[in-house]
């Protein structure tokens, strides 16, 4: 194990004693453990133990000179226009992670070499912020992608990281470039954390060095004119995720393959895949999205029915949010306006042969994607095996349950109801 000597003792002493001369922001993550921790060898796999984690005292940020305007909200195409600043920390295997620095949003500085370019090393998430009719500034449930982010850094061996930090530098970026956030309302700041291998050699394994960062990009309502529901290609040509595969990951490369899916689905006259598993065509993801499906039981219970959570789904922030809100509803805690009153929510598995049934005997109510983007994206048909089956939905494109789980969880982001979900910013 490393000895410290007396001079790195003193230093570390010094630190400490600016810790406490510093403000009580700092000083809640500015301590003497993280100056002095020991960099030992884990007996088994030979990995570094005790490196330093993300440290928010230690950011520095770094003004653009040049701002500029932010552009009319009309004009606003989702994830085309960002910010002022973006939000860096290093990595490397022998120090830990590194100062954070917000600065000018700018060309990130890549070798050849880096393995994110040869191995697709690389997780991202996405959050929204928020500003309420009082001007208040919020994240939604900022804490669930910081810990999703982590579960799928761990599994492509990226370097993990003190989620709550991570989330109080997504605040100081968050507040120096809040004018970007658009009064009108449905309107977000969109923030993409993203971490990559950086590593400058080719060779497949653990990088030992890395790079987080954040940017931000102002976004409008996803429906600006109405909710459109969408058609669905169920595709049994292609296949998203499998049994120990990655599926319950947000990595880069998961994304990619399901591209050219997309163009083919379009051909078809479909915007999107409705991705199948197995001989059964069990249901399972949206294109990007979680997906919903709600039926009528015999003894008229409405049901809402989703995917569980067996590897291959992503565990997204939304679903887990409409999931809380329904089973709140369901059991009496907390009714929501709109839902009926004999109402259950069960995570189980879903065949397309069970929803061409229901769909033919009018016991189909609607079904509908999840996510950050969209909130809730309606469905009104999926191509299946050479026909159509069409899904009900309303004149304003939803559906009874999508309609009232989406106002009240988009109450909730803007600010309108309250809940422990938002996180003031400022």
């Amino acid at each position: 194990m490393q000895r410290f000597t007396s001079s790195a003792v003193r230093r570390a002493l010094r630190s400490s004693s600016y810790a406490s001369r510093t403000s009580t922001y700092a000083r809640r993550w500015l301590t003497v453990s993280t100056v002095v921790r020991a960099a030992s060898l884990d007996p088994m796999t030979g990995e570094r133990q005790g490196l330093p984690d993300i440290n928010p005292a230690l950011l520095e940020i770094i003004r653009t000179d040049k701002p500029k305007p932010p552009p009319p909200s009309s004009s606003l195409v989702f994830g085309h226009t960002f910010t002022d600043h973006m939000l860096t920390i290093p990595w490397n295997a022998i120090s830990g992670w590194g100062k954070p620095t917000v600065k000018p949003y700018g060309p990130l500085q890549l070798e050849p070499s880096s393995t994110v370019l040869h191995y697709a090393q690389s997780v991202f998430e996405g959050l929204k912020a928020y500003r309420d009719d009082n001007g208040h500034v919020t994240l939604f449930r900022p804490d669930m992608n910081m810990k999703r982010m982590n579960t799928s850094a761990h599994r492509i061996a990226l370097p993990t990281f003190n989620g709550e930090a991570a989330v109080e530098l997504l605040k100081e970026l968050v507040r120096l470039d809040k004018r970007w956030i658009p009064q009108e309302p449905g309107y977000s700041l969109y923030l993409r954390p993203a971490l990559i291998g950086t590593q400058t050699s080719i060779g497949v394994g653990p990088p030992n060095e890395a790079l987080f960062f954040v940017i931000c990009s102002p976004v409008g309502p996803y429906y600006p004119d109405g909710f459109k529901p969408v058609a669905l290609y169920g595709t049994t040509e292609f296949t998203r995720a499998y049994p120990g595969g990655t599926g319950a990951y947000k990595l880069g490369a998961n994304y990619a393959p399901g591209v050219l899916p997309q163009k083919m689905a379009a051909k078809k006259g479909y915007v999107q895949n409705l991705w199948l598993y197995g001989p059964e065509h069990y249901v399972t993801e949206v294109g990007t999205m979680n997906l919903m499906v709600v039926f009528e039981k015999p003894d008229g219970t409405i049901e809402l029915v989703t995917p569980p959570l067996d590897g291959m789904i992503l565990p997204g922030v939304t679903r887990d949010s409409v999931l809380a809100l329904a089973r709140s509803h369901a059991s009496g805690t907390k009714s929501i306006s709109g839902l009926p009153e004999k109402f259950s929510v069960d995570e189980r598995q879903v065949s397309m042969k069970e929803i061409k049934a229901a769909a033919k005997a009018g016991k189909l109510v609607e079904l509908f994607g999840t996510g950050t983007a969209a909130v809730i994206s309606p469905v009104n048909k999926i191509g299946y095996l050479g026909e159509d089956i069409h899904i009900p939905s309303d004149e304003d494109g939803m559906g009874p349950v999508s309609r009232a789980i989406w106002t009240e969880l988009t109450g909730i982001q803007r600010g309108t109801i309250p809940s422990e979900w938002c996180v003031r910013v400022c």
